[in-house]
């Protein structure tokens, strides 16, 4: 099975990735950052690739399945903004959580079986799912950029305006992801249970997700609540945790059917 053959592209993905992050704090290497980073997403790509062939369908069923798409997105879009933006912290940190979970990944493998449900033999499966996480790993990157703003707050530096301008952006990017997820899910569950929306646990945690990211793009409509705005992306981000992750474990989401350990 392609799943006992992980570590063989986790560890390498771990090693370019570490490499790529320091690798681009050093003028002469810079080439080497971006090679490892390509290298690093590519590889990662190709086993999710891998599994999807073996399994004969998206891996996007298990939290597990989930999580290694979290690490592909968030690798890749770290390394995207990184070069538009040049923030080289931003692409240690996305890398640094990427590998977080890949290594979740390692140590708590889930069961892979070609199984789908009923419900999710459908076409709306693959670009609801993929897309949320996505939006997800976009979101995740705002998130360490406000962190870095907080912490620059705190120790009264000033506002870097710059750095704010690309949190905005991210966010709107990502916001509009979820949004079209959010849309996407609607659909399906009208095909599936007959209603566009039932406020199932995981519908409801994502809708109160939307609307903490929805909060801040109306905060930041008004230039002196930003202090506030940036304060609310952590609080948001724990919201889209519990959402994606959390959920699972409420005991009102046992008999959900997005609960992915089932």
């Amino acid at each position: 099975m392609i799943w006992d053959s992980f570590i063989i592209f986790a560890l390498p993905f771990c090693i370019l990735g570490i490499a790529g992050s320091v690798s681009v704090y050093i003028p002469r290497f810079k080439w080497l950052s971006d090679m490892c980073m390509m290298s690093a997403v590519i590889l990662l790509g190709i086993f999710i690739a891998l599994l999807w062939h073996e399994l004969e369908r998206p891996p996007l069923r298990t939290m597990g399945e989930t999580r290694l798409w979290y690490a592909f997105f968030l690798s890749f879009i770290g390394y995207i903004t990184y070069k538009h933006w040049k923030y080289r912290w931003l692409l240690g940190f996305s890398m640094f959580m990427a590998i977080l979970f890949v290594l979740i990944n390692y140590f708590k493998p889930e069961i892979h079986s070609k199984n789908l449900m009923p419900a999710l033999q459908s076409f709306w499966f693959i670009p609801h799912v993929s897309i949320y996480i996505f939006s997800y790993a976009t979101l995740g990157a705002a998130t360490i950029a406000a962190l870095v703003q907080i912490f620059m707050l705190l120790k009264k530096q000033a506002i870097n305006y710059k750095l704010v301008e690309f949190i905005d952006n991210i966010i709107y990017i990502g916001f509009a992801f979820l949004t079209f997820g959010m849309l996407l899910g609607a659909i399906w569950a009208k095909e599936a249970w007959g209603h566009y929306w039932s406020w199932d646990p995981k519908e409801t945690w994502a809708f109160i997700t939307a609307c903490a990211y929805l909060i801040y793009i109306h905060i930041r409509l008004r230039k002196k609540y930003l202090k506030t705005a940036l304060f609310l992306l952590p609080f948001a981000f724990l919201l889209l945790m519990i959402a994606w992750i959390g959920v699972n474990y409420l005991p009102s989401a046992q008999s959900s059917i997005h609960t992915y350990a089932r």
